[in-house]
């Protein structure tokens, strides 16, 4: 007999090789009906897996969050035996659950197009609604191999001679059909239910090499319930939308040219926004103690095999070979460059924390698939830096860095944000040690800040390949989650280029170094905040705050004279004195986003008044020039600077 451990915290005795099957009826008919899967210890299994020892179980269902995985693995596997009923002669080959859905791909002479999504999806149907067993088979290799090169499929008699000779080699059957696969699955293949689309259709190379066959790569979703896809094909709609490729073009902010793949033309506007980011982040690290430095943008090879990179980044760098056969490489990392910083002049423990911050373009090659407008890039600005501590200041700092960032999200509207702990990966510098020692500093960290309501969770193995780190996620305005900041614990890089600090004693200690950035790449923020407010910057990030535009020439001096006025006040404008229609021009100005339109005639400009129209508003109010350019700066005011003017107004009263 074996003891299961239910969630309830109630202990049953069972024979040795009970299934969750039998577990589920032992209890009700019902449950038996409504389960799907097993979880053992946590690990979900296929229901009708033998359990041979004691542990702790839970019987899923098929409204369990953890069964939405098994609904997509589930429907690509029904997605692939529709293919091949429609299209005899296609080759299946791999089929994984992805964020938000699936994908299979397949080689066929003629590649699939939307066009062929119809037939699929009704075939798909059909299948679901026979609702045949999925059965689990241990094959041996040679069986394996000799069935799928009977049926001509190449690529799946690969796939098994890529499974390690240790793995049992699994296939699962639905009715007729089987495939190669490790499993878990649901119990039929009626439980994906109906609820499931296909999306699109990609090509793809085998095991994603290039000089390998193209495949036909068809992406699709599923759900448990019919409302959970509308809803997210609602979100998909808006973030269309919201795309910041489109966005950027109505907004003129930048472009791109196949001269230069993975970067970025910047337009005045754009380039308006970008620097006033910079600045905000110039004024909350100067706050906080940062001093800013710059870093040469290409340094010889010798630099970048000591600190590391060469070994375990080198795919990743771009390298050229000068005339005396030197080799240089433009930097992926600012890290190696303020240990550099740091090493010139000598430092005591009185001088830490040190605290080294710049904005630094660095370079990593990206796959051309694996561009996407500012958000993916080859060339791209980080707000890096570093702090230089010793062992004991390690989480004091670390909790005015979460702090820090914390603050920093909230000002661009973030609020809702979570923290996840990514832990020593396979391929990493450094000895156990050192890791245990930096993972624990990190893992204090977010105990504390859990204690506090932040959400916080393990990513295990993806951690940098010089130390652990904290990855700050944030939830946009549609409920997507997009991965910004870091703070990561090294004690291995200041060690590696022989960095040390003089003790209390006199003694050399090496400090341990704090990598952080807050946004990220600029870039990808920038697109992230063009998406989460769908183009309609906040007055303070707007690149044009306000356009002046015309009714009738008449008004064409008084517009000018605004405009003056408004620029030596510190706000942003234009002013469009062309000879079209008011509403003509309100609409295109609405296209390109700008937040606020003061209209001027010949009315006005005899009353020294202005009409205000706001992006998105049907409404029009208005008011003098002084009382509305006054309001206008007052709104433009950056938050930290908002902080700073009430901080001083309060402190003023008080005297």
């Amino acid at each position: 007999m074996i003891e299961l451990t239910f969630p309830d915290g109630a202990k049953r005795p069972y024979p040795a090789g009970t299934t969750g099957l039998d577990v589920a009826k032992s209890i009700s008919p019902s449950l038996a009906k409504r389960t799907v899967a097993l979880a053992r210890d946590g690990v979900v299994v296929d229901l009708a897996d033998p359990i041979e020892a004691d542990c702790a179980i839970e019987l899923i269902g098929r409204d369990d969050p953890r069964a939405l995985t098994l609904i997509r693995h589930d429907a690509a596997h029904v997605l692939a035996e529709a293919v091949q009923g429609l299209f005899p002669g296609t080759q299946v080959t791999i089929g994984p659950v992805i964020e938000d859905g699936f994908y299979y791909d397949f080689f066929r002479e003629t590649p699939f197009t939307p066009d062929d999504f119809a037939a699929i999806e009704k075939r798909m149907r059909e299948i679901i609604a026979k609702d045949r067993p999925f059965t689990k088979e241990e094959w041996s290799r040679d069986d394996a191999k000799a069935y799928f090169a009977e049926r001509g499929e190449g690529f799946k008699v690969e796939l098994v001679d890529a499974i390690p000779a240790d793995q049992t080699l699994k296939m699962y059957r639905q009715g007729e059909w089987m495939d190669l696969c490790r499993g878990p699955h649901m119990t039929s293949t009626g439980k994906v239910g109906t609820a499931f689309k296909l999306m699109k259709v990609a090509g793809a190379y085998w095991r994603g090499d290039s000089n390998n066959q193209m495949l036909s790569r068809i992406y699709g979703t599923a759900f448990a319930k019919q409302e959970d896809l509308d809803a997210h094909l609602k979100r998909l709609e808006e973030a269309a939308k919201r795309d910041h490729r489109r966005l950027g073009r109505e907004m003129d902010l930048f472009h791109f040219q196949e001269e230069g793949p993975g970067t970025i033309f910047w337009h005045p506007k754009g380039w308006n926004l970008f620097q006033t980011l910079i600045g905000y982040m110039r004024r909350r690290q100067e706050a906080a103690g940062y001093i800013e430095v710059n870093t040469p943008m290409i340094l010889d090879r010798a630099l970048w095999e000591t600190s590391g990179h060469w070994q375990s980044y080198r795919e990743n760098m771009f390298v050229t070979t000068t005339e005396d056969e030197r080799v240089f490489a433009l930097k992926p990392m600012n890290c190696p460059g303020h240990v550099q910083i740091f090493k010139n002049g000598l430092k005591s423990y009185r001088d830490l924390p040190l605290k080294v911050g710049e904005f630094g373009t660095v370079h990593r090659y990206e796959p051309s698939g694996a561009l996407h407008g500012v958000m993916r890039v080859r060339a791209f600005t980080q707000d890096d830096a570093h702090i230089f501590c010793t062992d004991d200041q390690i989480m004091a700092e670390c909790l005015k860095v979460n702090d820090l960032i914390l603050s920093i999200y909230e000002d661009f509207g973030f609020s809702d944000v979570s923290i996840k702990l990514s832990t020593r990966p396979e391929k990493r510098v450094g000895s156990d040690e050192v890791w245990d020692k930096a993972e624990e500093a990190l893992q204090r960290v977010i105990e504390n800040v859990a204690a506090r309501g932040v959400p916080t969770s393990i990513n295990p193995g993806e951690g940098a390949f010089y130390g652990p780190k904290l990855e700050y996620v944030l939830r946009d305005a549609i409920g997507r989650d997009w991965q910004c900041g870091t703070l990561q614990v090294d004690f291995n890089l200041p060690g590696r280029f022989g960095a040390f600090y003089i003790g209390p004693h006199s003694d050399k200690i090496t400090p341990v170094m704090l990598h952080r950035a807050v946004f990220g790449s600029l870039e990808r923020f920038t697109g992230i905040l063009i998406e989460h407010f769908a183009g309609h910057m906040p007055l303070w990030l707007s690149p044009v705050q306000a356009v002046i535009t015309t009714i009738t020439e008449e008004a064409d001096d008084y517009a000018l004279q605004l405009a003056a006025e408004a620029r030596r006040m510190g706000l942003r404008v234009e002013v469009d004195l062309r000879n079209e229609k008011i509403n003509y021009k309100v609409r295109e100005h609405s296209l390109a986003k700008i937040p606020v339109l003061l209209v001027v005639g010949r009315k006005e400009a005899a009353e020294r008044t202005v009409s205000v129209r706001r992006l998105g508003s049907p409404n029009q109010t208005g008011g003098t020039a002084d009382a509305v350019l006054a309001a206008l700066v007052d709104e433009a005011v950056a938050p930290d600077l908002r902080r700073t003017i009430e901080a001083a107004e309060v402190a003023e009263a008080a005297e």
